[in-house]
């Protein structure tokens, strides 16, 4: 049995996107795999309110890859994990989001998408002095926006220790794995990172000379609906 039997309706798969190497962790993603059966999108906004996780994505089309994306308490035109882990579901090149598309890939163990910096909501992208302090902030931190605390675990090999916390009071106090924010700071630093964020969720990134960053991760089912 599933940790996720008891509250999620069927047609609905619980993925954990962006897992460690251990194939543990990763953030918990709500796939509606007939998102037509629920076309009203204040009924897509309370079912991803009663599933509580960070997001829960509709496919509208599994073939065009056609995605909507909701928060427990807002819809999204763009989030990392719901696109990496439809990516993988679907199995499909390109998925088609209100940004525009994404192209996607799979190569071994690792799922990626190639997204662009401008379509990631904002984030404070905050660098402590040391993983030890990323580690010991509580959750979430006093203050308001959404932070992407990170730290240089080891600068020269491009790893970093990072921690998410969206503070918009929607039941989530931090972010296991945020794919948005791993492409921001990847766009911001120029270059390719190697990222533990989380309990132990892994986040890979490559940006491209033509302003695009690419995402990986693994990706698990942890419940078929």
């Amino acid at each position: 049995m599933s940790d996720y039997d008891y509250d999620v309706p069927v047609g609905t798969d619980v993925l954990r996107v962006f897992c460690g190497p251990d194939g543990r962790h990763g953030n918990a993603l709500g796939v509606v795999r007939d998102g037509r059966r629920l076309p009203d999108r204040a009924d897509r906004q309370e079912l991803a309110g009663k599933l509580g996780f960070s997001e829960t994505v509709f496919v509208d089309d599994p073939e065009r890859g056609q995605l909507d994306i909701y928060t427990p308490g807002l819809r999204l035109p763009f989030a990392g994990h719901p696109v990496v882990g439809a990516a993988w579901l679907l199995d499909v090149e390109i998925l088609e989001l209100e940004v525009g598309d994404v192209f996607a890939r799979q190569d071994g163990e690792f799922s990626w998408i190639t997204a662009r910096p401008e379509w990631a909501p904002p984030r404070t992208l905050q660098q402590y002095a040391s993983a030890a302090e990323v580690d010991a902030l509580p959750a979430p931190p006093p203050g308001e926006g959404w932070l992407y605390a990170w730290a240089w675990e080891e600068e020269a090999a491009g790893r970093v220790r990072a921690r998410a916390f969206p503070r918009r009071d929607d039941g989530i106090a931090e972010d296991e794995a945020t794919g948005a924010a791993a492409l921001l700071l990847s766009a911001h630093l120029g270059r390719a990172l190697n990222i533990t964020q989380g309990r132990g969720s892994q986040i890979l990134t490559a940006p491209a000379p033509d302003g695009t960053v690419e995402i990986g991760g693994r990706v698990v089912l942890a419940h078929h609906g």
